[in-house]
């Protein structure tokens, strides 16, 4: 769902679901992997609940007219039901929709629900629907701290279902060009990397107009934007988090400007204000977010500097793995482009990237890695743009997903322990922020840490 105002009617939305801490479950750290999602015979029987920009753009449109031979939509969730319509005929399916998810799921019957509700909700409806028989795909974040990442693995050891994790930026061609030269010693055993994300004043300022701003709701761009991020560290250096230190602030938006009022269209400061965002001029936005603030009162053009915002908007973290390798991570949300740098340094040498992905210095169609050897030459790899979104890897994601029998030769695919891991690190990081302590992985969840993955 995309409405931030009313997480109680959320909870009203599912009856209770066990969704507690079911106790010190000592787990097999490698049961939980992703699997291939199983089907009776024909289509694979779709259902998803949330139907905002997300949902519809993402994992409605595009996959209903790509993967029409292999996949049948059968239910469409969501508590506002204006923006259920508008994304049941913007999606083009012709299958029931339903405010009311256990409705949903014991009419629709799916084999597999996809979950792209508000970030702190993915918890009750992955739950309820493992226990309702189905599998799940679920939008990164898995879930927004601890207790609800354990409730998740207790959950799927329980019903014997499997939770896919939609990491996209694992499928992107340069960031798997990444993977594989690690693999292949490149630059001799991996010691340290430095990890800086930049979030232009586009991008990075709709997190703060948007639910994304409370913490209480996405779990602080630490969780929320950083999930990804930490998901291809512990991909690429191929060993378990163990301890974060962190620290972070809220020094931008908030309650740091003059300029505020309750969201943009009414707001006397547009003529003067950088972050003013006309909404009218989007058609899309227009039909399926302000067409229907009548249900539920969500305001998709939020003001940035709006006084409940209470996420943060610059954040650093030292984090140590298994293996003894470190990381110095940062993102900041008010860069004048946005992308990243990243650097991996071996005993052999280093591989680094400068990735722009708006407003970049020189217009590319490829991206570009370098590896520099210790006592050797500089080589550069040149990796050719993808065709969809996310650095091409939302193609690619989708296409092992919902093709059968797609080969995983680079551990692409990620499951519960990998989502889980992912937030874990940023549930560390924003627990280590507020107390100025480290935090040791080992001590969220029943999830122990392994020197290298299996």
């Amino acid at each position: 769902m995309n409405n931030p105002e009313k997480v109680s009617t959320r909870r009203s939305f599912l009856a209770t679901t066990g969704a507690a801490v079911t106790g010190s479950l000592l787990l097999n750290p490698f049961a939980i992997t992703a699997q291939p999602l199983t089907r009776a015979a024909g289509k694979l029987r779709l259902a998803m609940v949330g139907t905002g920009s997300r949902g519809i753009g993402m994992w409605g449109v595009d996959v209903n007219q790509q993967y029409k031979d292999h996949i049948e939509f059968v239910g469409l969730c969501d508590t506002n039901p204006g923006r259920l319509e508008y994304a049941k005929n913007k999606i083009g399916v012709s299958c029931p929709v339903f405010t009311d998810f256990e409705k949903m799921m014991k009419e629709a019957k799916p084999d597999t629900l996809i979950v792209t509700t508000v970030d702190a909700t993915h918890h009750d409806f992955i739950i309820k629907g493992m226990e309702m028989g189905a599998n799940i795909i679920t939008e990164k974040p898995m879930t927004t701290d601890e207790k609800k990442c354990q409730a998740i693995i207790d959950a799927e050891k329980r019903t014997g279902k499997k939770v896919t994790v939609t990491f996209n930026y694992r499928y992107s061609p340069h960031r798997a060009k990444m993977y594989e030269l690690l693999r292949q010693g490149a630059i001799g055993k991996l010691t340290s990397v430095d990890f800086h994300w930049y979030l232009d004043t586009s991008h990075g300022a709709d997190y703060f107009r948007r639910w994304h701003r409370l913490e209480e709701k996405s779990g602080s761009l630490w969780v929320h934007k950083a999930t990804h991020h930490f998901d291809l560290l512990n991909w690429w250096i191929d060993s378990d988090p163990t301890e974060v230190y962190a620290s972070a602030a809220l020094e931008h938006y908030g309650k740091n400007n003059p300029f505020l009022d309750t969201n943009c269209r009414p707001c006397p400061h547009k003529g003067k204000c950088n972050f003013y965002f006309d909404i009218t001029k989007n058609k899309n936005y227009m039909e399926l977010y302000v067409n229907n603030e009548k249900h539920d009162g969500y305001l998709r053009d939020g003001c940035v500097f709006k006084e409940d915002i209470n996420i943060y908007d610059k954040m650093a973290a030292t984090i140590k793995y298994m293996n003894g390798v470190q990381v110095a991570y940062s993102l900041t949300t008010y860069s004048p482009y946005e992308g990243y740098r990243i650097a991996f340094n071996g005993t052999e040498g280093r591989l680094e990237a400068w990735i722009e992905e708006s407003n970049p210095v020189e217009k590319k169609d490829y991206d570009e890695l370098m590896l520099t050897k210790n006592f050797g030459k500089r080589e550069f790899f040149k990796i050719p743009h993808g065709t969809s979104g996310h650095g091409g890897g939302d193609r690619l994601l989708k296409d092992k997903i919902f093709l059968p029998n797609k080969p995983d030769p680079l551990r692409q695919s990620a499951g519960t322990r990998d989502g889980a891991l992912s937030v874990l690190v940023g549930v560390a990081a924003r627990n280590s922020s507020k107390s100025g302590q480290p935090v040791k992985i080992a001590d969220l969840t029943s999830i122990k840490p392994q020197v290298q993955k299996a």
